[in-house]
Parts: structure tokens; sequence; C-alpha cells
């Protein structure tokens, strides 16, 4: 009986995996045939940014690029708890969280009638459209449309949200999971049309390692030795090894752009995953509370040290 269930499941699977390895290249043929442009829209109601007044220019701005979880405008339950621990922690930052990060075309799956049809028959659907597009975005083949389409939403995003061309304004971009490989890949087309000072965090960063990130002046990785997926990625991805000097991720590496920050005994997902609000350190801290602290403090130690240096970091 059992064998039976499970070749049901598979046979229920398969076709479904196939199906989302062919559709997940839609948007990018798309973009790439101009046949349509990321859209700048937003749900009614919903500002550009959060956090720091809007009426003076904030001390950075931080734009959050979710995990595979994300499928409309709002974030997921647990990035959204992040999100706002953020704002409430560094009211001093204007927060962007509406990209969507696993659409070329910023179409978030909950506003496509075919998917809302499917997230009620078969939920499993949409949790594998955002895997696929993440493997899609890391394919040598689309990685440079995928790059340009989502760089550009993020712009786009960022003007809206009042930031202009040159301003010295530094730009922090923090992903969590699969939202890694898109924020490597944002870093030249940001660059190219806003020229802004990089930053990038992520945290538990499932990414290829491919993408050149030379225009970001640093990247904080926050991991944890129990966190097995983003150890998947660095050994799934040859670009992520040593012996591929040449790769964007082992450049940054020789160039002293990366440092790494511990936040043990930390998951990836689960009660006890990074954004946790129950699982608690000795200190009494939640995870969540440790995490939001971190990103924090590494925001405002570089924010300090540019002031001190009258320049941007290194």
């Amino acid at each position: 009986m059992i064998e039976l269930a499970l070749l049901l499941l598979l046979g229920g699977i398969g076709p479904v995996l196939l199906a989302e390895a062919l559709l997940a290249r839609y948007e990018v043929v798309v973009y790439a045939a101009g046949w349509r442009s990321p859209t700048a829209a937003r749900p009614k109601g919903m500002p550009p940014a959060r956090g720091a007044d809007p009426d003076r220019p904030p001390d950075a701005y931080l734009v959050y690029l979710d995990g595979i979880g994300k499928r409309r405008f709002h974030d997921t339950r647990d990035g959204g708890r992040l999100v706002k621990a953020l704002i409430a922690g560094a009211p001093e930052l204007r927060v962007l969280g509406q990209v969507q990060p696993y659409s070329p075309l910023a179409l978030p799956l909950a506003d496509r009638p075919v998917w809302v049809w499917l997230r009620r028959r078969i939920g499993l659907v949409l949790f594998l459209h955002n895997v696929m597009q993440t493997f899609v975005a890391a394919d040598r083949r689309y990685r440079p449309l995928y790059n340009r389409a989502v760089g550009s939403q993020i712009a786009t995003q960022l003007r809206d949200a009042g930031y202009r061309r040159d301003s010295g304004i530094p730009v922090v971009m923090l992903s969590y999971s699969g939202g890694a490989q898109v924020a490597t890949g944002a870093v030249d087309e940001l660059w190219s049309q806003l020229r802004p000072p990089l930053w990038l965090i992520t945290l538990g960063g499932f990414h290829n390692g491919a993408n050149d990130i030379s225009h970001a002046q640093h990247l904080d990785q926050l991991t944890s030795a129990g966190d097995r997926i983003e150890r998947v990625g660095t050994w799934m991805f040859p670009q992520r090894w040593r012996l591929f000097r040449r790769s964007g991720w082992n450049r940054a590496d020789r160039a002293g752009k990366i440092t790494v920050h511990s936040l043990d005994p930390a998951t990836h997902v689960g009660p006890r995953s990074y954004i946790s609000p129950e699982a608690r350190l000795p200190d009494g801290r939640s995870h969540l509370d440790r995490t939001a602290d971190t990103v924090i403090a590494l925001i405002r130690d570089r924010l300090s040290a540019t002031a001190r240096n009258d320049g941007p970091l290194p």
C-alpha cells in the first residue's frame, strides 16, 4: 500500500516538475523578446517604501528579497516578521519589501488567476515555481537576461521610493535563501542605473556564485552550521568551489569583500530557523531578534565607517 501511494505521488509530481521546468523560462523569453517590461505597479494603498520619513533622505535604503515562498507583494510570514523587526529597530532605514525576485516581469503569482486555481488544488506548484525560477536565474543561458530584468525592477522601485542616481546614499540588499541568487545578479544593473554604494547581506543564501559582484562594496554572509540548504548550494554549484578561482564569488572572496558571520545554531527553515520568534538563545533573545540585531549592527557599522573615512568602504 505504501509503495502504491509513493508511486502515485511521484507520478503526480513528475509531470508538474516537467511543466514547471518548461514554464519557468517563459517570463525571461517574454522579457527578452520585448513583448513586456517589468511592471512598476503596486497594490492600491501600498507605499513605495516603509520606515524612514519619506520627506527626508534616509541613512540607507534596504531592499529585502524574500525566500522562495514569496508569491505576492507582501512578504511571507517569516519575511514579514523580519522586515517589521528591522523597521522597528532601525527607523533611519527606508525599507522596500515588495520586489518580486522570482518574476522577471514583477508579476506576483498570487495575482494570476491560473495560479490561484492551482493553489487551491495543488499548493506545491507555487513552491516549485519559485524553486525553478531560482535555477533559471542561475542558468548561464538565461542569467544575464534575468539579472537585467530583476535589477531594472529593483532600480524602478528605488526611484519610486525617492532614490536619486549618484546621491551617495547606500543601498543594502538583504536576501534570504534563493533571494541571494537574485540579489547578486542585480548588482550590475543597479550600478548601471543608479550608481549607489551597494552592500549585500545574505541570510542562508542559496546561489551559484557565478554573478559578478565587483560593483558591490561588501557582502556579509549570515550562515549557520545547522543550515543544510545553504550548504547544499556550496557543493551543488562548481562556481562556489575554490577550484574555480575566476568565478564571481571567488574573485570577491580573494578581494576581501566577503565576511562570514555565524548564527549558530539556527536552521534554514522550521521552528529553529533564522527568523523564528519562538526559538531562544542563551541570552534570552529569539532567533528573529538576533538576526534583526545583526543586520542592523552591520549596516550601522558600515555607515559609521563610511562617515569616519569620508568615503565608501573599500
